[in-house]
């Protein structure tokens, strides 16, 4: 039986959000994922989502810049901030009601994180954008996505990236590549498989949290995952 889920927490790059161009924001790609967010949505399924700021500044851009580590990444943090904002804003164009939520506290435009608070908005069928990553320096945005889906209790972590799944390797480059349908946590570890860094993995697999890789620009696909429609890879504590 196809699994189906009620909460569950996206996770966008920075980089998703650049469509073809080299840097910043492609209005085009934020009107793409408002509408596939808008589908689910209606379903009555409850959304949150953790959007990275590579697109506009990566902390360990920080080193070759000369600024140190911690203020790079404090730096990446508020590029998290400036996408959640458009984020925000081009949702609520598409009529969707969202709030955008902050771990660094700038409270004239973003709520602080207050995980009640949060929870309580995705049960009202408020789209939560979590932005500035954990609050501190030293972890990625990966890792605020699974610490987040974790304080939540989502059901699942949909990353949205450009490829439709886990392969033996990277497709762009090994076209023998071939795509994993299902796999489990220990697979990835031995198989040094790229899907988040360590840090958000092992957060996923204690608290029991699958993850599911997939192609978030083909139009539906989003829909389709939280149908439990076999889309991208799905990984899990047990295959």
């Amino acid at each position: 039986m196809a699994e189906t889920y009620k909460r569950v927490l996206l996770k966008l790059s920075g980089e998703s959000l650049m469509g073809d161009k080299s840097f910043g924001i492609s209005p085009e790609k934020l009107n793409h994922y408002a509408r596939e967010i808008k589908k689910i949505v209606a379903k009555g399924i409850e959304i949150s989502i953790v959007i990275g700021g590579g697109n506009i500044f990566r902390g360990l851009q920080a080193e070759d810049s000369g600024i140190e580590r911690v203020q790079g990444d404090y730096m990446g943090m508020l590029a998290t901030v400036i996408n959640g904002i458009a984020l925000a804003s081009i949702l609520e164009e598409h009529g969707i009601y969202s709030r955008l939520v902050s771990a660094i506290e700038m409270k004239e435009v973003a709520e602080p994180y207050i995980r009640r608070r949060a929870i309580r908005h995705m049960e009202k069928g408020r789209v939560v954008i979590f932005s500035g990553g954990t609050g501190s320096p030293y972890f990625t945005t990966d890792s605020a996505a699974a610490l987040r889906a974790s304080e939540i209790n989502a059901d699942v972590i949909l990353k949205g990236t450009r490829v439709d799944g886990i392969y033996t390797a990277d497709p762009e480059k090994d076209p023998t590549a071939t795509k994993y349908d299902r796999i489990s946590f220990s697979e990835v570890i031995n198989k040094n498989l790229k899907v988040m860094d360590m840090t958000a993995f092992t957060m996923c697999h204690e608290n029991s949290i699958p993850i599911i890789v997939f192609d978030i620009n083909v139009d539906d696909n989003l829909l389709k995952v939280t149908n439990g429609e076999p889309i991208g890879t799905v990984v899990e504590c047990n295959c």
